[in-house]
């Protein structure tokens, strides 16, 4: 089982600012939709019906753009273990020549769903997104 999760993205015309290429907030958006897909396919089932995820924090570093009708490949993956509620995201874009134009490391919160509360991320939650197994032991 790999721990990164692609998917690919076209700027359509709804994406598009004034300045003629993708507008910041369709950046976020793209940035959650590949987190929930990650979460999506490779959670444990019982972990999707129990807990959900939320947005602390978000840094984007945008180093170019794209214009209506091209593509991007998005790719993320979960850089170190978590802390407490937390969990540290990395989700790089990449333009047709594969060069990274926006990259993003964004932090997450875990929440029960019954109560809404915070909860500690638990190792068997994380097992499946593990490139720090040897951190957790």
């Amino acid at each position: 089982m790999t721990n990164r999760h692609s998917m690919t993205f076209t700027a359509l015309p709804e994406h598009i600012d004034e300045l003629g290429h993708v507008n910041n907030a369709v950046w976020v958006d793209w940035i959650q939709q590949i987190a929930i897909s990650h979460w999506s396919s490779v959670a444990a089932p019982e972990h999707q019906e129990v807990y959900f995820w939320v947005v602390t924090r978000h840094e984007i570093d945008y180093r170019g753009n794209v214009g209506e009708g091209e593509v991007v490949t998005a790719e993320t993956f979960i850089p170190s273990a978590p802390t407490g509620a937390r969990f540290d995201r990395r989700v790089d874009f990449r333009n047709a020549e594969g060069k990274v134009i926006v990259s993003s490391n964004t932090t997450w919160a875990m929440l029960e769903r019954a109560s809404g509360r915070l909860v500690r991320v638990r190792a068997d939650v994380t097992a499946p997104f593990r490139p720090f197994a040897d951190e957790l032991g």
